[in-house]
């Protein structure tokens, strides 16, 4: 296996510019329906705005040299083409961190973090606060190939992040990921545990999603209205998860096929999951990057890939699920027969007992309740924000970029 790792460089041919505006512009509405709101999602006039300019206002061209000012490779790893931002801070003594994005994202949710995460000093910061800075795009996603195999799960991702950063001569480095990039973040730090100094989350959930509906009983009154929200989620949010996780196949003709169809379907998750206080997506993130991240599924044809993506990692957590289950109920056996002994040395047995010290921010639209994610009290840094929501880096980067930071800095001295 080539170990080699290549400079890329985005670069769309005009025809693809041509042929995205030529299809917008010649979409095929569907009627209008009796209600003009979200409640049965995105409205027909929202969407048919929002396209037309995305045909005739929005300047891929721009995004695209902004994006090529951040340098790019591309390496193979475990049979999988892996495309990957690179920044080097200038501050000689910087921590590596690795950035993991999820779904509907890419590395462009990261963009506007990435110059004040490696030169702090040049804004206003603590040069000692700097990070050499690696941004992956997961495979399906982006210019990184489609999964080559089916089972490449989470832990695949995670072992191929470890081999990456090994690539790149970085002995220990700090890791942080959001959505799914949470999930391979965590057992990064568990695969990885010699290298990595510690695992940074935003994007956590409270709970499962195919989990039951919480209970709010010995909730606090905030932690409640996390619960609340989760509990809507599980009634009528679930849509697009079942669908990609069961049907992948039949949902990637529309999405490789229609942008306007990628375009609702991405678009309705930055209504949905962004800061509560803002009325429309836009204003909650800058319009032009969220549709530059949607460009990105369009032009790379990652909305199919992604969602087969989707496919193959809750296949493999259902799978983990059913044999933690299994394990469960084994333990519980033998606690009956042991006095209790037993179910009492499992029940400690969790994935942060073993790893890197774990953070977690919290946004304003999210759903993790500390009580929940963290029962046996082994997160070291647990912070809750009423801003932002589930695309923290696109729409509060400052306030992600702080709390990277304040979670990092103790852990640079014991590196």
């Amino acid at each position: 296996m080539s170990q080699d790792i290549s400079p890329f460089r985005i670069d769309i041919p005009q025809v693809e510019l041509d042929d995205l505006r030529s299809r917008l512009l010649n979409t095929r509405w569907p009627a209008e329906p009796r209600v003009d709101d979200w409640s049965r999602g995105v409205p027909v006039g929202y969407l048919k705005e929002l396209a037309d300019y995305w045909a005739t206002g929005y300047d891929w061209r721009a995004q695209e040299k902004a994006l090529n000012e951040i340098p790019q490779f591309t390496t193979e790893i475990n049979g999988q083409l892996i495309h990957f931002f690179h920044q080097r801070s200038p501050e000689p003594d910087a921590m590596p961190l690795i950035l993991t994005h999820g779904w509907p994202g890419s590395p462009v949710e990261f963009a506007e973090m990435i110059a004040p995460l490696t030169d702090p000093r040049a804004h206003g910061g603590d040069p000692a606060d700097a990070f050499h800075v690696v941004v992956p795009s997961l495979p399906g996603y982006g210019f990184s190939n489609p999964i080559a195999e089916t089972g490449f799960s989470l832990f695949g991702v995670a072992q191929a992040w470890a081999e990456l950063m090994k690539r790149l001569g970085y002995q220990r480095y700090a890791a942080h990921g959001t959505d799914v990039g949470s999930g391979v973040a965590g057992i990064l730090g568990m695969v990885d545990a010699e290298h990595v100094t510690g695992v940074h989350l935003s994007g956590v959930s409270a709970s499962t999603p195919f989990g039951q509906p919480l209970e709010l009983d010995g909730l606090s009154e905030s932690d409640q209205v996390r619960a609340e929200k989760f509990n809507q989620f599980l009634t009528d949010g679930l849509g697009y998860l079942t669908l990609q996780s069961t049907r992948p196949q039949t949902l990637a003709y529309s999405l490789n096929d229609s942008p306007v169809g990628q375009l609702a379907w991405i678009v309705e998750k930055f209504a949905e999951w962004t800061d509560p206080a803002a009325a429309l997506p836009e204003q909650a993130v800058d319009r032009d990057l969220m549709l530059t991240n949607i460009s990105l599924y369009w032009f790379t044809g990652s909305g199919a890939s992604a969602a087969h993506a989707v496919y193959d990692g809750m296949q493999a957590w259902r799978a983990f699920a059913a044999q933690q289950e299994s394990s469960w109920q084994d333990n519980n056996q033998a606690d009956d027969q042991a006095g209790g002994q037993a179910g009492d040395q499992a029940s400690g047995q969790d994935w942060a007992a073993a790893g890197p010290p774990t953070g977690v921010a919290v946004f304003g639209a999210e759903t993790a309740i500390r009580s929940l994610v963290d029962p046996s009290g082994r997160i070291d840094h647990w912070t809750e924000y009423e801003r932002g929501g589930h695309f923290a880096a696109m729409e509060v980067p400052a306030l992600l970029t702080e709390d990277l930071r304040t979670f990092i800095r103790p852990l640079r001295l014991k590196s």
